[in-house]
C-alpha cells in the first residue's frame, strides 16, 4: 500500500501571494487575514505555500530567480528595458489579484540575474495622496511613492532581503514635522515608527 504525503500540485499564482502575505504577516496581520480569507487559504495553506518557496529557493537544482517568476506566474503582462544608475536591466511585471492596482515588479540584469523583486503601482493607475502622516497607512503605498511625496528620504537597511525602509520627514495634521521610519515588506507599506514608537491607525 501507497505510504507517505500525496504528490504536491505545481505552484501557482495563489501560492506566490500566500508566500507575499507570510513575510508581511509579520509585521501587519489584520490585512493579511483578510487578504487570505480572500484567496480562500487556511493559515496551514499560506505556511505550506510558504515552505515550499523556500524549498525552490535552496534546491540545488532550483532554475534561476528569473525563470523560477516565469514558471509559477507565467508569461510577464509587460517587459521594458529599464536603468538604475549604471545598471542596465529589464523590468517584468505581473498582476496580482489580491493587489489590482500594483505589479510585482522583477528588474533581471545579465544573465538572468534578479536585482530586485517588489510590488509597485501598475502603470496607468492612480497612486494615493501622500501628505501627512495619517496618509502613510499600511498597504496605501510602495515604497517609491513614499520616497518621492516626502523627499528627501534615505533608505534603510530592511531586515530580511523582501524588507525596506526609509527615513523621512512628515507633518502631521496640524503642520508639525516628524521624524519617521517607514518600513516596507514586498515594496509595500507595513508600518510606520515616529520617534521610536509605532504609529497606530490614522484616527487613532
Amino acid at each position: 500500500m501507497p505510504t507517505g504525503k500525496r504528490p504536491a500540485g505545481p505552484f501557482t499564482p495563489r501560492d506566490f501571494q500566500l508566500v507575499l502575505l507570510r513575510r508581511m504577516a509579520d509585521h501587519n496581520p489584520g490585512p493579511v487575514e483578510d487578504a487570505r480569507r480572500e484567496l480562500g487559504a487556511s493559515v496551514a495553506d499560506m505556511r505550506e505555500a510558504n515552505r515550499r518557496w523556500q524549498a525552490m529557493l535552496h534546491s540545488h537544482r532550483s532554475r534561476s530567480a528569473a525563470a523560477r517568476y516565469r514558471s509559477v506566474l507565467g508569461e510577464p503582462e509587460s517587459v521594458a528595458p529599464r536603468r538604475v544608475g549604471d545598471l542596465r536591466c529589464e523590468a517584468r511585471q505581473w498582476a496580482l489579484p489580491l493587489w489590482p492596482d500594483l505589479r510585482f515588479e522583477v528588474l533581471v540584469a545579465d544573465r538572468g540575474a534578479v536585482w530586485n523583486e517588489w510590488l509597485v503601482r501598475a502603470p496607468g493607475a492612480r497612486g494615493p495622496e501622500l501628505r501627512t502622516l495619517d496618509d502613510l497607512a499600511p498597504w496605501s503605498c510602495t515604497v517609491d511613492e513614499a520616497a518621492r511625496a516626502f523627499a528627501p528620504a534615505r533608505p534603510l537597511q530592511g531586515s530580511a532581503p523582501t524588507r525596506w525602509g526609509l527615513a523621512l520627514t512628515a507633518p502631521d495634521r496640524t503642520g508639525v514635522r516628524h521624524e519617521v521610519v517607514a518600513e516596507f515588506t514586498w515594496g509595500l507599506l507595513q508600518r510606520t515608527a515616529v520617534g521610536g514608537r509605532e504609529q497606530g491607525p490614522p484616527g487613532g
